[in-house]
């Protein structure tokens, strides 16, 4: 069974306001960006199974707005505190503990891992746009995973596109 994994970096922070990195949240084009998000995956009919969440207020925010125009209950929303700040063996070792009967995930976090985490993935390279972001603000990845939760591992994964939210 072919597996599904989309990488959806959080929307825009408001950098503006006081306080520490993880506790940040999203402006209003944060919130409009996860918002067209949402209705791009409902449109598309790529319900995820599991929406997996970094703990950070950017990410929930991102995961909750996405869930809720997509019409799926907040309870498939799962906090992952190794999501926030995570490198590769953070997430790699998220995605070998998922459920074998979850077909469609959605991961929602930060950079630089969710990039390193899809290039390491991929088993075609990427190329990195002009400004030398893969995953800007908003943007959603979606890679067709061949193997078993359990068994991901480096270029496992047939990329599919980079949907990016409109600015």
């Amino acid at each position: 069974m072919n597996r599904e994994l989309m990488l959806l970096r959080h929307g825009k922070s408001n950098r503006e306001i006081e306080g520490d990195d993880f506790n940040r949240p999203l402006k209003k084009r944060g919130v409009r960006a996860a918002r067209q998000v949402g209705k791009w995956l409902y449109k598309e009919h790529l319900i995820p199974d599991l929406i997996i969440s970094s703990p950070a207020e950017r990410a929930i925010s991102t995961a909750e707005i996405v869930s809720e125009v997509m019409g799926v209950d907040g309870q498939v929303i799962r906090h992952e505190k190794r999501l926030y700040e995570a490198d590769i063996e953070d997430l790699l070792n998220v995605l070998i503990k998922l459920p074998e009967n979850v077909s469609r995930v959605l991961m929602v976090g930060h950079n630089p891992g969710l990039e390193e985490l899809l290039i390491f993935l991929s088993a075609k390279k990427i190329t990195i746009s002009g400004n030398g972001k893969l995953l800007p603000t908003a943007a959603l990845a979606r890679l067709i995973v061949t193997c078993e939760w359990a068994e991901v591992a480096r270029n496992c994964a047939k990329f599919i596109d980079v949907n990016r939210a409109e600015r």
